[in-house]
């Protein structure tokens, strides 16, 4: 009895796996970014994508209790540093139902030294250019300095690979 119910839950867990690399996803697309409107949870001020044109913008989709989100922003975080200078500025849009004070304060407690908004799914949706696509988070887009979307990723990737990526609109 033991052994079956451990051998289904290794079959029921190998059933999973494809499923959990297909959701590491990096592509290249070419479409203009949509004209989103978020609230800054720091300063409650409207961050609009359109404002942003003439700098490359990363924005990604995350929650405070998606740990793959969690493992990405110290890269981030770096990134936002070591690239403020040459024109990049990092979104974070937060999906959770939390208020954006909780929001806030994961931020502040992360060190997030990048623009934490909170959005919604159909502004991930407004992105992807599919309405009522599977969504899936971290989900991550690359916007140019003329307002294009040029990379779109979703789930992890490692550090350095998308650094590479962002160089290059940079």
């Amino acid at each position: 009895m033991k052994r079956s119910l451990v051998a289904l839950l290794i079959i029921g867990l190998l059933g999973l796996l494809p499923a959990a690399f297909a959701a590491n996803r990096s592509v290249t697309v070419d479409r203009p970014a949509p004209a989103l409107t978020f609230k800054d949870v720091a300063t409650g001020q409207k961050v609009s994508l359109a404002a942003l044109k003439g700098k490359v913008v990363v924005v990604d989709f995350w929650a405070t209790w998606c740990e793959p989100c969690k493992t990405e922003i110290p890269g981030y975080i770096e990134l936002q540093e070591k690239y403020r200078a040459q024109g990049l500025v990092i979104v974070g849009v937060s999906l959770d139902t939390k208020k954006a004070a909780a929001v806030k304060k994961f931020a502040d407690e992360n060190h997030m030294n990048y623009t934490i908004v909170m959005g919604s799914y159909d502004d991930l949706d407004a992105l992807t250019g599919v309405a009522g696509g599977e969504i899936m988070i971290p989900t991550t887009f690359l916007i140019d300095r003329t307002g294009r979307l040029i990379h779109q990723k979703v789930g992890v990737m490692a550090h350095a690979d998308y650094e590479e990526i962002l160089k290059k609109a940079l």
